[in-house]
């Protein structure tokens, strides 16, 4: 059997964590944990044993204090059925197995207990990928991986339902930040903890000229009127419910008992045939 090709170098990524929290930065993940708890308002359910799975455990244990939090490894450490609310943190673009960190999440969860998982979409940083691919291409004739691979709203709203999630549900926010240049924006990286940690990444440091060449590309490519860089930042949320026999279930397809136009008080016009 073929195992899947390892994405994260889990050492380097812990590293990555260590030195960002030297001097954290902690905008975008203030964002998602103020939508997480809109969220749980809308959901109007008192949650009684929460779980967070996270890279960052003092932020988020500061925002829900009576959470357990347990970091992103590869085995979570939390136990069967042992929560009716299960948040994982922005972490799983991260995750060499991002099907088996929601099925682990899922198990840990009671019967009807709520997953919400948070990561990064496959739009963020895309000024810095193209500029950087094109500086890099020009300078070494070649590309080395630079930027995690992340996914599609499209795709990652499958994950849910392969893991075994009951109503899932997917959606995406996207966040413009501005920076003077990109000396900025890569020390904002390196304070999320964002920074390269693939496991095929270059092992030898870059020439200057790549970085140079980088961010000549990026303000020629992308600058605004005022002389600024804007960076995109894609939040995808997966919300799930561990099933249960008690829960709402979608109709079976040709079970309706009414009409379209019934319900709506419009008239019902047959489809003209291709040609006519």
């Amino acid at each position: 059997m073929q195992t899947a090709p390892t994405l994260t170098d889990t050492t380097a990524l812990a590293r990555n964590r260590r030195r960002a929290a030297r001097a954290p930065v902690h905008f975008l993940m203030q964002q998602v944990a103020d939508d997480i708890q809109e969220r749980l308002i809308e959901v109007n359910r008192s949650f009684k044993s929460v779980a967070i799975v996270t890279g960052f455990v003092d932020f988020w244990r500061e925002r829900f204090p009576e959470a357990r939090i347990v970091a992103d490894d590869e085995m979570l450490a939390l136990e069967s059925g042992a929560h009716d609310l299960v948040i994982h943190a922005l972490a799983l673009h991260w995750a060499n197995d991002p099907v088996g960190q929601l099925v682990q999440c899922r198990h840990a969860l009671r019967s009807d207990g709520m997953l919400i998982c948070a990561l990064l979409g496959g739009q963020t940083l895309q000024e810095l990928r193209i500029a950087l691919s094109q500086a890099e291409v020009a300078v070494t004739g070649g590309l080395s991986p630079r930027v995690a691979p992340m996914g599609e709203l499209r795709d990652l709203g499958g994950l849910l339902q392969r893991a075994g999630f009951a109503l899932p549900v997917a959606d995406s926010q996207t966040f413009k930040v501005t920076y003077p240049g990109l000396h900025a924006l890569m020390h904002d990286l390196r304070g999320m903890g964002e920074g390269n940690a693939l496991a095929g990444r270059l092992r030898r440091p870059t020439l200057r000229q790549v970085f140079d060449r980088t961010a000549d590309t990026y303000r020629s490519l992308y600058s605004l009127p005022d002389g600024r860089l804007p960076a995109t930042f894609e939040v995808i949320s997966l919300t799930g419910w561990s099933p249960s026999a008690d829960q709402q279930q979608p109709l079976r397809p040709g079970s309706a008992t009414h009409r379209l136009a019934q319900v709506l008080g419009g008239i019902e016009s047959p489809l003209a045939s291709e040609g006519n």
